[in-house]
């Protein structure tokens, strides 16, 4: 059986590597050696395209990779090694039979992705991450780190960003909670979207930052660009930068929160907190930049807190009452997402910091969901509303 494994060397064999070929010109050597082949033996025009465009992702694009990323339907791409792949869709893991050709051709797609974000991996640093053209995460390990090979995940992500009316029709919120978070993103309310890991914290940011009042100025951070900020038009966008092969040039988030601060924001969008950083955020919400937003992992709005606690000692020797009031003055409101049984992704409790008493922050819940009924492959519930906001004052400033 004819493959585009097969014919890569005729094609590779061909090709005037002296002079640089177009794609036209890569297209047309390709199907002049299939046609070659196809007086050999019949070959369906099906096949023949099926393998042209095979050969020609080989050469110009991400291999076998490229008809993965292309599929819609696939939100996770995570190659274990040359023959594992596997991939996400609709919330189930699959096997793909895609491999690649070679342990050297796995390699070359990695340094093509990581390059086109000015990003270096190899044994000496062999953690990268990275993003696609079309704004998806890669992240990418290496041997000695990756005992069965390269390892590379890419997190997909819409060509559009999702809104939160698509949101309510997946049930994932309901009208009231949204309602509610639309006042609250107005008023300026500093909110935290905890969550594990795929729960869509970066897709419920994305739909949040809708009810931003587009005549503001919006600074957004992040490790590597995600966020897909609609309509805002002053709008600028930061990105870190990992050191390079010298150890120079390397740009922190917290380098980036204190540069951000000198730009005149409205407000700030740190994508997510991962470690020191949360002092700087924190103070950029207790000095005058209200309606601040961000996200971090969480098992619960409660464990949120604990790991904010953590991440701001990790950057700064301060004690830890200290920490829970810095906390607690800065941050108001805490979205807690949790991915289901059912694979479905769901607002489970909206909120609010009271304070901290007694040395604790104290937390009340606004919405909470609850399960009505609790089958094997779907999970129905409600988010109930449960208590009233106390701290009225932003809502109340802006009209509410």
């Amino acid at each position: 059986m004819l493959t585009a494994e097969f014919l890569y060397d005729s094609v590779l064999e061909r090709l005037d590597m002296t002079k640089d070929v177009g794609d036209e010109e890569l297209t047309e050597l390709i199907y002049k050696i299939l046609e070659e082949y196809e007086e050999k033996g019949y070959l369906p025009l099906k096949e023949k395209i099926k393998i042209g465009r095979e050969l020609f992702n080989g050469f110009r694009k991400l291999n076998i990779l490229q008809e993965l990323v292309e599929d819609e339907e696939i939100t996770e791409i995570m190659i274990n090694g040359v023959s594992n792949i596997f991939v996400e869709k609709k919330g189930q893991v699959f096997q793909s039979d895609k491999k690649f050709i070679s342990r050297i051709k796995l390699e070359d797609v990695i340094q093509q992705i990581v390059s086109e974000s000015n990003r270096i991996v190899n044994e000496a640093s062999p953690i990268v991450d990275a993003r696609l053209k079309d704004g998806s995460r890669v992240n990418v390990v290496l041997p000695p780190a990756a005992l069965n090979g390269p390892i590379v995940t890419i997190r997909k992500f819409p060509a559009e960003a999702i809104q939160m009316t698509q949101l309510l029709q997946w049930n994932s919120i309901n009208a009231k909670a949204a309602v509610f978070l639309e006042q609250l993103v107005k008023a300026k309310y500093n909110i935290f979207i905890s969550g594990g890991t795929g729960s869509g914290k970066t897709t419920f940011l994305n739909a949040l930052s809708e009810y931003i009042p587009k005549d503001e100025r919006i600074i957004t951070i992040e490790d590597n660009a995600e966020l897909q900020i609609q309509e805002i038009a002053n709008l600028v966008q930061l990105e870190a930068r990992n050191a390079n092969t010298e150890g120079s040039g390397e740009i922190t988030i917290r380098q980036l929160i204190r540069t951000a601060l000198r730009m005149r924001p409205d407000r700030i969008i740190l994508g997510e907190v991962r470690g020191d950083e949360a002092i700087d955020m924190l103070q950029a919400m207790n000095t005058g930049h209200d309606g601040s937003l961000s996200t971090g992992h969480a098992n619960s709005s409660r464990d949120m807190l604990s790991r904010l606690e953590t991440m701001v000692l990790m950057g700064m020797e301060i004690p830890l009452e200290a920490v829970r009031r810095q906390i607690a003055s800065g941050v108001d409101i805490i979205v807690h997402l949790g991915r289901m049984r059912d694979k479905s992704r769901r607002v489970l409790e909206i909120a609010e910091v009271l304070g901290c008493e007694k040395g604790e922050i104290v937390l009340q819940s606004l919405f909470e969901f609850q399960i009505i009924e609790n089958k094997k492959d779907e999970i129905r519930g409600e988010l109930i509303e449960k208590n009233n906001i106390i701290h009225t004052e932003k809502l109340l400033a802006a009209g509410y």
